[in-house]
């Protein structure tokens, strides 16, 4: 089976995707095919793109995430209702969602319930999954003082959310635009990171209290910014990027570093991390289904549009989603 793909020919410009008919890959024993509906954009779309996949092959079709119905599953998989409307991420060693069609593994399907939109599904998957495994990264921060680098980003901002639902007090940094409606939320305090001084207006305001986590969805210079801002035994949670050498010295705060990588789970996960995982998109999406979660605003684009709201994102990535509608 054929079906109409936005293809990547090697060149970092998502203006020069390439749309064409390709043939899709023989469905597994343990995969699903999905009729996709609506088509989630992301960051590391770009960033695949520019060449941050070695294993990346001329004519790949980019995307991590999207939704639809199941069309047809493997021999394995037949316990998956055709018709089924799921969401997914992908494994980024194969196709993506950039097409009509794709084909997943049964692992990273999750049902959508009746009353959350196309759009609001395929809007979730990159960043909410992302923002429940670095929540997870931390033991009990009920009570606890943390801070959120980027929360007017899409990870950032869900990861905002469910600390506070945890009971953490949560600071964050973001652009000044975003502020109000962090604070709306819950957040104790934000901080505009275009402001050279935001570190020290932060320590004030925190006084004599210890941080215990910071949670940084920048990139490896942020976070390693971030370190000493840490108390005793602190957590430093790198969702974009990770710190390769210890960023303090040895015998003082003795902090932690976590690194965050949603992508790595289709290579290296396990059953029960898997079951773990769709178990979290099920209570994301139950979350959003009662107002308890918020997405930030989406735009959405035609199956047309892909490459040049991949490159709007490239360019300014503002904090706005962008999710293609396939007709």
């Amino acid at each position: 089976m054929k079906t109409e793909a936005w293809t990547w020919r090697k060149k970092s410009s998502p203006l020069q995707l390439e749309r064409q008919e390709k043939q899709l890959t023989i469905l597994g024993d343990n995969d699903v095919l999905i009729e996709n509906r609506a088509i989630g954009l992301n960051p590391v779309d770009w960033k695949l793109m520019d060449g941050l996949s070695a294993a990346w092959q001329d004519q790949q079709i980019p995307g991590v995430d999207g939704m639809g119905v199941i069309i047809a599953t493997g021999k394995h998989a037949r316990h998956f209702r055709i018709g089924t409307r799921v969401m997914y991420h992908t494994d980024l060693r194969f196709d993506g969602s950039f097409a009509r069609h794709t084909v997943v593994s049964g692992n990273a399907v999750i049902a959508i319930p009746d009353h959350i939109s196309d759009v609001t599904a395929a809007a979730l998957p990159c960043p909410g999954l992302t923002a429940w495994q670095a929540v997870s990264k931390i033991p009990a921060p009920a009570g606890e003082n943390v801070l959120v680098s980027g929360a007017g980003g899409s990870a950032g901002g869900i990861i905002t959310q469910l600390l506070i639902d945890q009971g953490a007090q949560v600071y964050v940094t973001a652009s000044a635009r975003h502020h109000a409606g962090l604070l709306a939320r819950g957040v104790v305090a934000a901080f505009d990171y275009h402001e050279t001084s935001w570190q020290h207006a932060f320590r004030e305001t925190l006084g004599d209290k210890s941080l215990y986590a910071v949670f940084d969805t920048v990139n490896q210079p942020s976070a390693r910014s971030l370190a000493g801002l840490l108390g005793y035994y602190g957590h430093l949670v790198c969702v974009q990027d990770r710190i390769e050498q210890a960023p303090l010295p040895a015998f003082t705060t003795s902090i932690s570093l976590h690194e965050i990588a949603l992508a790595a789970l289709h290579a290296y996960g396990t059953p029960r991390q898997w079951s773990q995982l769709r178990c979290a998109g099920e209570e994301l999406l139950n979350k959003i289904g009662t107002g308890a979660l918020v997405l930030p605003p989406v735009q959405t684009v035609t199956f047309d549009e892909i490459p040049a709201a991949v490159e709007n994102l490239k360019q300014n990535n503002d904090g706005t989603k962008y999710v293609a509608v396939l007709s």
